[in-house]
C-alpha cells in the first residue's frame, strides 16, 4: 500500500542554486528531490531576494499583503529548477543586492528583525491555512531565520501544522531588542522564558526550540554537544529539558551535483573503479593555482576562514605542513586577519601555498578532485559538507572529532587499516593534535597501496541523502499521528 502523502512547507532563508552563504543552502536545495520518493511534497517558502525572483518561472499570485511590515508583499507560487516554491514578493524587504543578511560593508541589515520575522509571519500564515489550496501537514523551519514561525503559530493562529524546529548552526541565533516585539506583531503574552524571551531579548533561535513540536540537528553527535555548556551557547539548559524531542539527523549531499564520474566541472572524471584519472585533476589544479609541479602531497582548504573552523590553527601549523614537503591551495572568505594570514603565506611560499578569497563553485569541485587531503579542523562542527564530498571524490578527509565531522569520517588507526574501513584523518582540535594529523596524512599518503586503499574506502561510502531522508519522512509520519490521538 502507498503511503498517505506528506505536505510540508519547508521555510528558509537562502536555497540552493539561487542564494547560498553556506550549508544551509546546500540542504534546503537537495533535501525537497530526497524526500519525493518518501511521498513527501516540500513547497520552500523563500525570501523574494533579486536572484530568487529572476529564476522564477510561471508564477502565480496566491495571497495578497496589503501590508507587510511597511509595505505591500505577494506571495508568488512557482517552479524554479527542480524546487516547488513559495516566494514572498516583498521589495521593501528583500530586494537588495548581494548577501541576504549583510550589507557591502559587512554589517547586519539593520532591519534583520523585521525582515526575517516577516518569513516567519508569512510561513504562520501558510501554517494557518490562509492558502486553501495549500494546507502543510508539517511546517519545518530552518535556523534562527525562520525560528518565529512556531511563535506566531503558537500566539496568533488556532489552526497549527506539526512543526520542526532544525538547528543547522546554534551560534548564530538571532538575538533583537525587546523594544521591537509590537513591530513584530507579537502580543504581550509571547515575552515570556517560555515564549521568545532569552536574556531580555528577543531570541529569534530559542523561540523556536522552545515552541517547536520537535528538534532536529544535523548530527547525532552535534545534537549530543549542544546539550552541553561547552557547545550548548546558552541554550543547553533548554536542550536538555527537550531532550525527548531532539534528534540529530545526519546531512547528506546531493550526490547528483557531486559525482566525479559526471561532474562536468572538473578536469578528467573517474570512479572508485577507475581511480588513475584523477592525477589529471590534481595537474590542472597546480596549474590554475601556480603549484610546483613536483609530487607533493597537497591539502585543500574549501570553507569559511573562521575561527570556529580552526583556520587559525592551520596557520600556526603551515610550517610543519610546508617542512613535509607538501603544498597547501585554500579557497575561502572570512575574518580579514584570516584571509590576509593566508595571502601572505601564498606570497612568502609561492610555489607551495595558493589562496583564493571568496567562493568559486568550480574551484571547490576541481580542489575536491584533484587534492589529495582535505583539512578541516575545526572547534566544532554542526555537520560539515565539504568532508562529504571530499569522501565522494576520494580526497581523504583530515577532520576534527567533532560533530557531523566525528559521523562521518572513519579514522584510519591501525585497527582500522586492518580491517580495511578506514577513511580519513581524525583528531582532537588543538594545534598540537592538528599538526600530529597532518604528519600521519604524510606518512598514510607515501604508502600508495594503502591510500589509495583509503581513497577507494571513502568513495563507496553513502554520503546522498537517502538514509535521512527516511529518518525525516519517518519523524514527520510520527509527529502526525501523535495529533490524530
Amino acid at each position: 500500500m502507498a503511503a498517505t502523502p506528506i505536505h510540508v512547507l519547508s521555510v528558509v532563508s537562502e536555497i540552493f542554486p539561487f542564494v547560498k552563504t553556506g550549508g544551509l543552502a546546500d540542504v534546503a536545495g537537495a533535501l525537497p528531490a530526497a524526500l519525493a520518493p518518501e511521498s513527501v511534497r516540500t513547497v520552500t517558502l523563500i525570501p523574494g531576494y533579486p536572484d530568487v525572483m529572476a529564476a522564477l518561472r510561471d508564477a502565480s499570485p496566491i495571497l495578497a499583503v496589503d501590508d507587510l511590515f511597511g509595505g505591500p508583499a505577494r506571495l508568488l507560487h512557482g517552479r524554479a529548477k527542480h524546487l516547488e516554491l513559495i516566494v514572498i514578493d516583498a521589495p521593501h524587504l528583500y530586494d537588495r543586492p548581494g548577501n541576504p543578511y549583510v550589507s557591502a560593508d559587512g554589517r547586519d541589515w539593520p532591519d534583520n528583525a523585521i525582515r526575517f520575522g516577516a518569513l516567519g509571519l508569512m510561513a504562520a500564515r501558510l501554517g494557518a491555512g490562509e492558502v486553501p489550496a495549500f494546507r502543510p501537514d508539517v511546517l519545518h523551519a530552518h535556523d534562527w531565520q525562520a525560528g518565529l514561525s512556531a511563535a506566531y503559530l503558537r500566539y496568533r493562529f488556532e489552526r497549527r501544522p506539526r512543526t520542526v524546529m532544525t538547528v543547522h548552526n546554534l551560534a548564530f541565533q538571532g538575538l533583537f531588542p525587546a523594544s521591537l516585539l509590537s513591530a513584530l506583531a507579537l502580543p504581550p503574552a509571547a515575552f515570556s522564558i517560555n515564549g521568545v524571551e532569552f536574556h531580555g531579548e528577543i531570541g529569534f533561535l530559542k523561540a523556536g526550540l522552545a515552541l517547536s513540536d520537535w528538534i532536529t540537528t544535523v548530527s547525532p553527535t552535534y545534537a549530543a554537544e549542544i546539550r552541553t555548556r561547552e557547545f550548548g551557547m546558552g541554550l543547553d539548559g533548554l536542550l536538555r529539558g527537550r531532550t525527548e524531542r531532539l534528534s540529530g539527523i545526519l546531512n547528506g549531499i546531493d550526490d547528483t551535483v557531486w559525482n566525479p564520474a559526471r561532474d562536468p566541472l572538473i578536469a578528467a572524471n573517474f570512479d572508485a573503479r577507475r581511480i588513475a584519472p584523477r592525477i589529471a585533476n590534481k595537474a590542472v589544479l597546480k596549474k590554475r593555482m601556480g603549484l610546483a609541479t613536483d609530487d607533493a602531497l597537497l591539502f585543500g582548504v574549501v570553507s569559511r576562514l573562521t575561527w570556529q573552523k580552526g583556520l587559525d590553527m592551520l596557520v600556526e601549523v603551515l610550517p610543519t605542513l610546508l617542512a613535509t614537503g607538501s603544498q597547501l591551495v585554500v579557497l575561502g572568505s572570512g575574518e580579514r586577519n584570516l584571509q590576509q594570514a593566508f595571502l601572505d603565506a601564498a606570497r612568502i611560499h609561492p610555489g607551495r601555498v595558493a589562496c583564493v578569497i571568496g567562493y568559486d563553485e568550480e574551484l571547490a569541485h576541481l580542489i575536491q578532485a584533484g587534492a589529495d587531503a582535505l583539512l578541516m579542523p575545526s572547534r566544532y562542527e554542526p555537520c560539515g559538507l565539504s568532508q562529504m564530498c571530499a569522501l565522494r571524490y576520494g580526497t581523504v578527509p583530515v577532520v576534527s572529532h567533532v560533530g557531523g565531522l566525528a559521523d562521518t569520517v572513519i579514522d584510519c588507526n591501525d585497527m582500522a587499516i586492518a580491517e580495511g574501513v578506514g577513511t580519513g584523518i581524525q583528531f582532537r582540535p588543538t594545534i598540537g593534535m592538528l599538526e600530529a594529523a597532518v604528519l600521519r596524512a604524510t606518512a598514510l599518503w607515501r604508502n600508495g597501496k594503502v591510500w589509495r586503499r583509503v581513497q577507494r574506502n571513502a568513495m563507496r561510502a553513502d554520503v546522498s541523502w537517502r538514509r535521512s531522508a527516511r529518518r525525516y519522512a519517518t519523524l514527520y509520519r510520527t509527529l502526525m499521528a501523535e495529533r490524530r490521538k
